[in-house]
């Protein structure tokens, strides 16, 4: 293969690759349809006047029909009337008018068949246009959703998993660190800013008063109610004092807490 020979093969290829990157579905398949529709008109325009010739050649049948009818009819005539000469000259006549009639009728029937031949092309191409009308959208849409597919694999072929990744892997044990580091902050906080732990815990060990004993309180003051009986812990004390007296039992007899 010759330098020049290769040169125009390159440009080819350079040229065929430009135009296969510009052509757009949409609009090649609005132009196809377009020009589609154009060549129908010009067909039917075509068939029209192939028609029209065919209905002229059915006339100039049907006229030399008739023409050698009549003649036949003057030929039977000169025979009623005794004229076998002028009989034989309307035959003669008959006889062309027949020849012409079928020579229109040969015509007609050709020109007939071509007519039906060309109409059912056209309906076939007519049925072609429809259809190619109704798959215009499902093809298209076929081109948008692969041209989309073809984008999304680019955008992700670009995209490195794995820097991305470890980059999210590591600011998670970033938030992690500074998570435990607040928590820790709070727990030294919390253990050290209250003074005196010791006072803290014995302090935990006063008893509270109940609403129910403050209640009780105050209506003692006010003289409402009696007071409050004593504690458990008092009147076993005084039980056991009173048991003590009455079995002649004083605290000058008594030396220790346990002769009590």
């Amino acid at each position: 293969m010759g330098i020049f020979s290769r040169i125009s093969t390159l440009f080819k290829a350079e040229a065929n690759a430009a135009i296969d990157k510009m052509e757009d579905p949409e609009k090649i398949l609005n132009q196809t349809i377009r020009d589609m529709t154009e060549q129908l008109t010009e067909a039917k325009k075509k068939i029209a006047e192939s028609i029209a010739y065919e209905k002229r050649l059915k006339i100039q049948y049907d006229k030399a029909l008739e023409k050698a009818k009549e003649w036949e009819n003057k030929a039977m005539m000169a025979v009623n009337a005794g004229r076998d000469d002028l009989a034989t000259d309307a035959l003669q006549r008959q006889a062309e008018a027949q020849r012409e009639a079928d020579g229109f009728r040969v015509q007609w029937q050709a020109q007939k068949q071509g007519c039906d031949k060309l109409k059912e092309q056209l309906k076939n191409m007519n049925n072609k246009i429809e259809e190619a009308k109704r798959k215009k959208g499902l093809l298209v849409a076929q081109a948008k959703r692969a041209e989309a597919s073809k984008t999304i694999h680019e955008t992700l072929s670009g995209i490195n998993e794995s820097a991305a990744f470890s980059t999210f892997d590591r600011m998670a044990e970033k938030v992690e660190a500074l998570e435990a580091q607040a928590q820790a902050s709070e727990e030294l906080a919390t253990e050290y800013s209250s003074g005196d732990s010791l006072e803290d815990e014995i302090s935990k060990l006063k008893p509270t008063v109940s609403n129910n004993d403050a209640l009780a309180a105050l209506k003692a003051k006010m003289g409402k109610t009696a007071p409050a009986a004593p504690a458990p812990a008092e009147q076993a004390y005084d039980s056991q004092y009173n048991s003590g007296a009455a079995s002649g039992k004083s605290l000058a007899n008594v030396s220790s807490w346990d002769d009590l």
